[in-house]
């Protein structure tokens, strides 16, 4: 589904593999899967039951990539874009079906600054990463004609997707990572397993906390890989995730590009930020991190503020320094005591 941000988040319940209250122990795993490290944190009666778990979840996890890859030759995303332009309305899964109805409606709220048909873009500049060259204007301009969410075409009624423009290419990857963990959580709970947190790259899906904690503490607020949080918060049922040119990026000409295209420009961003949003469920709060480093900080954080049970923190490096910005409801979360 792409290789989006890794962003620095650290995420603790309690002491690993230590019992956690008269009948409940802590398990964690760690797989590889859609090229990014995904963690699993849950707590569970007993060993066979955390591994069945666990198995189920990656599993399904699995199942979404070859549901929503945009790298996957054969995957669902990839099959229906083989079908651009040629008129046809394609009946879609369901996961498939909310994954577009999300990032369509996000489109339409920012005007496009969230595009999911960004990828012929996006594809050029994943080339400019590895040849550390930028593409050229034209290429550029090319690409562009093949943006445009309005070229994508729902109907609910019969919950089939046609794609109108021959060329486009879809890329769900500004929200499918916390689609993935939103999954991963039901899933956990229809096993009767509430209290779990999934980690996968810059997304974090929070179910109830551990036993006897408040909650999940998450440390936010950093522009540099290596450098701690700037903030702790102590949270839970709720999604987390952020954007930023923290690890994807390149350097070319003396000027740092993100791997987070504006789709108005057809231009890796320069400006260096990191979103972070805290939001109801993985899938908004994934969407809205990507939103915002495009819209930047005024628009965005509106954006934040109109969008019921969101939050966000922006950090911008502006002449050597950071200014950090947040929207009106981050003075609610609750702080982590460390």
């Amino acid at each position: 589904m792409g290789r989006l941000v890794l962003a620095w988040l650290f995420a603790v319940g309690s002491a690993a593999s230590e019992p956690a209250g008269p009948s409940l122990a802590r398990f964690e795993y760690e797989r590889t899967v859609m090229s990014i490290p995904i963690k699993l944190v849950l707590y569970a009666p007993g060993e066979s039951n955390a591994n069945e778990a666990a198995d189920a979840v990656f599993h399904r996890i699995l199942e979404l990539n070859g549901i929503l890859s945009d790298y996957d030759a054969e995957s669902e995303l990839l099959q229906l874009v083989a079908t651009a332009g040629e008129g046809k309305a394609v009946p879609v899964s369901n996961e498939l079906w909310r994954v577009m109805t999300c990032a369509l409606e996000l489109a339409r709220r920012t005007d496009g600054a969230f595009d999911p048909t960004i990828n012929p873009v996006v594809r050029l500049w994943r080339k400019a990463r590895r040849e550390k060259k930028l593409p050229s204007q034209e290429k550029i301009e090319e690409a562009r004609k093949l943006v445009g969410y309005q070229h994508v075409r729902l109907d609910p009624k019969r919950q089939t997707i046609e794609l109108t423009k021959k060329g486009m290419r879809l890329d769900l990857g500004g929200v499918a990572k916390g689609f993935v963990c939103d999954e991963a959580l039901a899933l956990l709970r229809k096993r009767g397993i509430v209290r779990a947190m999934i980690v996968a790259g810059g997304d974090i899906g929070l179910g109830d906390p551990p036993p006897d904690k408040p909650g999940w503490t998450i440390g936010v607020g950093s522009l540099e890989p290596d450098a701690p949080p700037s903030q702790y918060l102590c949270l839970s049922r709720c999604g987390v995730a952020t954007s930023g040119d923290m690890f994807q990026y390149v350097e070319i000409g003396g000027k740092r590009y993100s791997h987070i295209v504006d789709p108005k420009t057809g231009l890796g961003l320069t400006e260096r930020t990191t979103v972070t949003v805290v939001a109801p469920n993985g899938m908004t709060a994934d969407g809205l991190s990507t939103a915002v480093s495009v819209l930047g900080p005024d628009r965005g954080l509106r954006l934040i503020d109109d969008t019921p049970g969101a939050t966000a923190m922006v950090l911008r490096q502006r002449d050597g320094t950071i200014e950090k910005r947040l929207s009106s409801r981050w003075k609610d979360l609750p702080a982590a005591v460390k």
